[in-house]
Order: structure tokens, then sequence, then C-alpha cells
């Protein structure tokens, strides 16, 4: 069986495209297989994802900062009234406690 020089070409190109396809095929498997590889980009989103959620709490924080400074008075009468409640729910439950 002889082959053209156009159907050589074809079927080297053939060859050359599915060797790719292959070798495609076995990094996306060997990937799949490396867990220790897949854990640690893993850890590294969760980590980056955590670092943000820090940073906006510490922005938050000095915000709230900022805003206790500019009106001390009414923030130490919310933490007044939030003292008197958690007094008087123990107060409450003591009470309850004696009557049983």
């Amino acid at each position: 069986m002889t082959t053209s020089p156009d159907g050589q070409q074809e079927l080297e190109k053939e060859i050359e495209q599915t060797r790719e396809r292959l070798g495609e095929t076995v990094e996306a498997l060997a990937a799949k297989v490396d867990v220790k590889a897949r854990a640690q980009e893993q850890l590294g989103q969760l980590t980056v994802r955590l670092k943000g959620k820090a940073t906006e709490a510490t922005d938050k924080a000095t915000q709230a900062g900022q805003q206790i400074r500019k009106r001390p008075v009414p923030a130490a009468a919310t933490v007044g009234v939030i003292g008197v409640l958690v007094l008087f729910c123990t107060l409450i439950r003591r009470w309850m406690r004696r009557d049983k």
C-alpha cells in the first residue's frame, strides 16, 4: 500500500494532533490525582479569602472606634444599657432557680 506525499503529511499531522491531545489529557489526569497540589491550591485560596475578611473586619473595627471617639456619650450609654440588661437577666435567672 503506497501513500501519496499529501496523504503522508496529513497522516503525520493527525498523529501529531493526537499526541498533543493525549499529552493534555495525561496532564489533566495527573493534576486531578495530585491531591497534595490540589490541597495546597485550596489552602492558598482559603488564605486569601481569610486575609480579605480579616482586613474587612479590621476596617470595620477602625470605623467603629472612630465613631466612638466622635460621640463617646452615646457609646457609653449603649454599653451601660447592655450592662444593665445582662445584670437584669442574670438576676431573673437566679430568682427562677430559687423558686424551683
